[in-house]
């Protein structure tokens, strides 16, 4: 008697990748494609959330199912646990300016260093292990790759999953990790083959953050409210002036790195130099001068790096690449032909990085990035448990189930109101992609008081970001390249004839935006939504902000949502499919 043959599947190998630095994150890459990715933050509720990511690590193990094999890329060779919150980041880099900081930076990259940093490499995988991985699975990536590998194997370019480009140039530049500030890759195929790098003691991401903490704010946090306070300087002469005192203290030794000049301390003991330099000089002025400065040596980089390999198609990654002001010099330059910036290409991406990596060294073949919504979805049964608790705690809610919510949401925009919503599986990443997002009417210039001093209590000089349908954006912007924006990491020059349709989600002194293009593919929901206030409105654009306040993470679940919502002067709330109201 024959029987039919047993069905042969193909066996499921998982790569999770772990970042258990500042602002940790875990993600899951299965058979070649990008499944789960989710920062510690967001579980824990404390904002950049560091160290072994247990919350996170359960929630990809789930995610792994019944996984043949699980493999795990860790971020970097080593890390150093405690050091990643507010007081301890602030302590650090004032820190810098110490005779034993001075003292410790020759000893980097030698047998001492070493030593110390197995010594970080064994404690980390004892954190990791009580976190419940297995020390037998684990393999370090180096952190430059792995920001490498994130840019690479996740860009648009392919046509199909097995089809690479010619050659991509490879770039990626942050504050340091494992002793390396910057690198130059090509990417070809499936493999990423690194040309030149720059020391950790010669990082421009450094300086950018000496200068964050120098003007009052926090490294490592704040840098984009220097890069939103640059365009306000008063004195153009002046800040140039500061912008020439930076680069003097850098050369380019070799074709595509440079260097510190004689007589400027390491990056990571410069604090006392930066600022006896900088001192009396205007906080708008040292915002403008460094944000000039970054832009400078960036173009000089590319520029350089397209000259001596020949290939003009650049993929980025790295935190000083989440400058979007810097991407927007580095879109425009002629020598430039395409551009892909890894979506909040922070260390918290890293995670992604080290799991693509491991990933295409066995043999498989990343897929494309398609959308970062990778949370766990608000469903309307929790939506509606949430709404209930908080009513029965004694919380003023007035809320009703909606057949269309978009519709609804829509309507109120367009009357003029602010409304946050939730909805869906969350988004990865430092920035809202309309799922954990306040929107308003972009159209509105007073909006922007109320969701800065009643909401967010946010800083008054920042600017805020718009969604745009993507077929509509060429209406509002202009792109030097014609790069799809799905992820909010370019900037774009607004069209001065637009610029009151949008005035909110415009900067108001440069007038460029930091505009989301939002697709049917990525974010159907989304999309109606944007469609239904265009219907509405004529207008497919609309000022989204993160829903969160000021110093907190973005929220995740709907409690989170609620609790925001109570504690803020918002008003309305599009929770899953659930309209909420405070009830006066």
């Amino acid at each position: 008697m024959s029987t039919a043959p047993r069905m042969q599947t193909s066996p499921k190998q998982v790569f999770l990748g772990v970042h258990d630095g500042h602002n940790a994150s875990v993600a899951l890459v299965a058979n070649g494609k990008l499944e789960f990715a989710m920062q510690e933050e967001r579980l824990s509720r404390i904002k950049n959330q560091g160290d072994a990511p247990s919350r996170t690590l359960r929630m990809a193990l789930e995610r792994a199912g019944s996984a043949d094999t699980v493999e795990v890329a860790l971020n970097g060779r080593y890390m150093n646990y405690r050091q990643w919150d507010r007081k301890t980041v602030m302590r650090d880099y004032e820190q810098s300016a110490s005779w034993r900081s001075r003292l410790k930076q020759p000893l980097k990259n030698t047998f001492v260093d070493r030593a110390y940093q197995n010594h970080k490499a064994e404690a980390r995988r004892d954190a990791l292990m009580q976190a419940g991985l297995d020390a037998g699975s684990m393999t370090e990536v180096e952190h430059h790759t792995a920001h490498a590998a994130a840019a690479y194997y996740t860009a648009p370019w392919r046509k199909n999953a097995g089809s690479f480009p010619e050659q991509t140039l490879v770039l990626t530049c942050d504050g340091s990790g494992d002793r390396v500030a910057a690198t130059v890759s090509i990417g070809e195929g499936s493999k990423l083959t690194r040309i030149a790098e720059v020391s950790e003691h010669d990082s421009i991401g450094r300086l950018y953050s000496l200068v964050t903490r120098h003007l009052g704010m926090v490294p490592l946090e704040h840098e984009y409210k220097v890069m939103g306070l640059a365009p306000y300087a008063s004195s153009a002469r002046a800040s140039q002036d500061i912008a020439r005192q930076f680069e003097d203290m850098f050369e380019f030794t070799q074709p595509m790195a440079w260097s510190r000049k004689a007589g400027v301390p390491s990056m990571y003991s410069a604090y006392g130099y930066l600022a006896k330099g900088l001192q009396g000089q205007r906080f708008d002025y040292v915002a403008a001068g460094s944000q000039a400065f970054v832009e400078s040596i960036l173009t000089q980089w590319v520029r350089r790096a397209i000259r001596e390999t020949g290939i003009h198609r650049i993929a980025c990654g790295g935190g000083v690449f989440m400058n979007v002001k810097a991407n927007l010099a580095l879109l425009e330059l002629d020598e430039v032909e395409d551009m892909y910036v890894f979506p909040s290409c922070g260390d918290e991406s890293n995670s992604i990085g080290a799991a693509c990596w491991q990933a295409a060294r066995a043999g498989q073949v990343v897929a494309p990035l398609q959308g970062l919504y990778f949370g766990d979805p608000i469903t309307d049964g929790e939506a509606q448990n949430a709404l209930e608790t908080a009513a029965r705690s004694g919380a003023k809610l007035r809320f009703s189930w909606r057949t269309d919510i978009e519709r609804t949401t829509a309507e109120a925009l367009a009357s003029g109101q602010i409304v946050a919503r939730a909805k869906g599986p969350a988004e990865f990443g430092a920035r809202a992609l309309g799922n954990r997002s306040i929107l308003a009417p972009a159209g509105r210039a007073d909006v922007v008081r109320v969701i800065n001093e009643a909401i967010k209590s946010r800083d008054f000089w920042m600017p805020f970001a718009p969604s745009v349908l993507a077929e509509r954006g060429s209406r509002y912007y202009t792109k030097a390249k014609n790069v799809a924006s799905p992820y909010m990491m370019y900037a774009f020059r607004g069209k001065a004839e637009q610029a009151g349709k949008f005035v909110a989600a415009l900067h108001p002194y440069d007038f460029t935006t930091r505009a989301q293009e939002v697709t049917a593919s990525h974010n159907p929901a989304y999309h109606r939504l944007l469609e239904q206030y265009e219907d509405l409105t004529g207008e497919g654009i609309v000022l989204n902000t993160s829903f969160n306040l000021h110093g907190e993470p973005i929220v995740d679940r709907a409690n989170d949502a609620i609790d925001v919502l109570l504690r803020s002067g918002l008003e309305r709330l599009a929770l899953g499919n659930w309209w909420v109201e405070k009830v006066a």
